[in-house]
């Protein structure tokens, strides 16, 4: 009796998943074409590349850079300020990224916090007027008084893609000399109707360091010890272009 309940139970099942399967068969035929025809993915096309500038000295317009830099304050998030006084020189090769340069001068007294309250009235005993005064002058920060250029020159720059590269140089900061690493996005070039032979190129950069290996060390970790830089610039030929388009 077992046998035979179990021989029609195992028929039953096999009727059932033949009916599952084949049924649907006919109706899985006519959107199969249709399927095909109307998921198919479309070539992808490649970006094209931006348009080179010409190779000459460049030189920073202060009008459009940025250079701001955060750090995680006690996790709850990253603390951001930047600086406002900075100078660069790049020189400029399209055709070998190893030949091209760049020289970079920041002033740490320039930093701007955008600090949004009375300072003194939170900070009595602060020999200072400003957050932004005691972040720059301060002995266990900036330290601008004996350290009054933070600098960057570039020991190698790589092409790494159509647009892309990274730039590595000795960053001085209180004294201390340490290599840094830029992940650099070329934007493209422009020339402008007031200044048609003094061709204008951007760029987008991205890089880290540790600020206790410059002796930065004030209150890591509550304060982080990676500081993450990210900076927008534009350079403006030096030096007119004798062949400019």
């Amino acid at each position: 009796m077992r046998t035979t309940l179990l021989s029609v139970s195992l028929l039953a099942l096999a009727a059932c998943g033949a009916a599952e399967t084949t049924a649907p068969a006919a109706e899985a035929e006519t959107p199969a074409t249709e399927t095909a025809e109307t998921t198919a993915a479309p070539a992808e096309t490649a970006e094209p590349a931006p348009e080179i500038g010409p190779a000459g000295t460049y030189v920073l317009d202060p009008t459009h850079a940025s250079l701001t830099w955060t750090v995680d304050h006690f996790g709850l998030s990253s603390y951001t300020a930047r600086f406002t006084k900075m100078d660069a020189t790049l020189e400029f090769n399209p055709d070998d990224a190893s030949a091209t340069s760049l020289t970079v001068t920041v002033d740490p007294a320039s930093v701007e916090t955008d600090y949004p309250g009375d300072y003194k009235a939170s900070h009595a005993d602060s020999p200072y007027e400003s957050w932004n005064a005691q972040l720059a002058q301060d002995p266990t920060y900036f330290n601008a008084g004996e350290y009054p250029e933070i600098t960057f020159t570039s020991t190698e720059v790589t092409q790494t893609g159509p647009s892309t590269g990274t730039v590595t140089g000795d960053l001085t900061f209180l004294g201390v000399t340490k290599p840094v690493t830029l992940d650099v996005i070329y934007n493209g070039t422009a020339t402008f109707p007031w200044a048609p032979e003094q061709p204008k190129i951007g760029f987008s950069a991205t890089g880290s360091l540790t600020r206790s290996e410059f002796g930065l060390d004030k209150m890591v970790p509550n304060l982080g010890d990676e500081i993450e830089l990210t900076i927008e610039t534009e350079f403006v030929m030096a030096t007119p272009a004798t062949d400019a388009e």
